[in-house]
């Protein structure tokens, strides 16, 4: 008596047969750190203390830094447009704001990581 055979699925990998992970661990440049924490706070005090938290130097280092970005990103003021009235109608504002932001990069993982040695 003949059986029809049935695909076989290939067994996977467990996570035990993979090299574990390499992560590499840096910290971020002074300037990556002063965009973060001007994101985070609006005080130039805690852009400092948050800034020289991410990248691990005293805040009499990263301070200047810190005051040189500020100097260098001014505060835009919202656009005003205004359109045109109807007798019936008072003329409506409309206020454009632009935000710009640096772009989030999300890596995905296929594995877990191995514990750290």
């Amino acid at each position: 008596m003949m059986t029809a055979s049935r695909p076989v699925k290939k067994t996977q990998k467990s996570f035990a047969d993979l090299p574990p992970i390499r992560v590499r661990r840096e910290p971020p440049t002074v300037n990556e750190a002063v965009a973060a924490a001007q994101d985070l706070a609006d005080d130039v005090e805690q852009q400092v203390e948050i800034a020289a938290g991410l990248i691990g130097l005293p805040a009499d280092e990263v301070r200047p830094h810190v005051l040189a970005a500020k100097k260098a990103k001014p505060e835009r003021a919202p656009e005003r447009i205004l359109t045109h009235a109807s007798p019936s109608r008072a003329p409506r504002t409309v206020v454009v704001e632009r935000r710009t932001r640096p772009t989030v990069v999300i890596e995905r993982r296929t594995r877990p990581l191995a514990p750290p040695r």
